[in-house]
């Protein structure tokens, strides 16, 4: 799907200081002083159109979130959930993944969401896969000991493969559903793809790994 160009994004974004942080870099270490609070930090890297994050943050309101998305026509729409629902503990990062210690240091993330992420099926990109072990090794640098990566798709080759990589890099595995929405899984809060998936009668699949000390 070709990604439709706004070009008043990045402007509106700036007009919402208080959701869509600016210079991210100079909070790394200090995100309690962003949220006024201690409480845990919670990530999705590739957050989109922001449903995702925006209902965990309302379920959650203990949780401090933060949607990380690459392209500001997509957090643009995020940015629009947060204005209507107002919820404090949520904030927008319109940056790079591969980017993240710059924004974060070690102990600042508590969990990392990947929802739906691009598969990147051929062989020669197995690099730009979030769940290739150097974003792997990325996400260990910046969260708690002991930090979980909680992850979800509906493309089971990208589901395989991050298996295998969860398990080469020595991550322990924690939950496993191969058919989210036919399983007993309490609490599951769906991404846009995740509603338009399942209505298809998609399965889909979910894990979650945690990093060892």
């Amino acid at each position: 799907m070709r990604l439709r160009h706004k070009p008043w994004a990045g402007e509106k974004l700036g007009q919402y200081p208080q959701y869509a942080i600016a210079e991210p870099e100079t909070y790394k270490g200090h995100w309690a002083e962003v949220f006024g609070n201690p409480n845990p930090v919670h990530i999705e890297v590739g957050t989109g159109k922001g449903q995702f994050v925006t209902e965990m943050a309302r379920a959650n309101p203990d949780v401090n979130y933060i949607g990380i998305e690459l392209y500001d026509s997509v957090i643009i729409t995020a940015l629009d959930r947060l204005i209507e629902a107002e919820l404090p503990n949520v904030k927008l990062l319109n940056v790079n993944a591969k980017d993240l210690k710059e924004y974060f240091e070690k102990g600042d993330v508590d969990r990392v969401y990947l929802n739906f992420s691009d598969p990147w099926p051929k062989n020669r990109h197995e690099k730009r896969r979030l769940t290739y072990k150097d974003f792997l090794k990325l996400y260990e640098e910046i969260m708690v000991d002991g930090g979980e990566i909680h992850f979800k798709t509906d493309n089971q080759g990208l589901f395989e493969y991050s298996l295998q990589s969860f398990s080469y890099y020595g991550l322990l595995l924690t939950f496993l559903s191969l058919d989210l929405h036919k399983s007993d899984f309490e609490g599951n809060i769906m991404t846009e793809y995740e509603e338009k998936f399942s209505a298809k009668g998609q399965r889909i699949y979910r894990c979650e790994v945690k990093y060892q000390s």
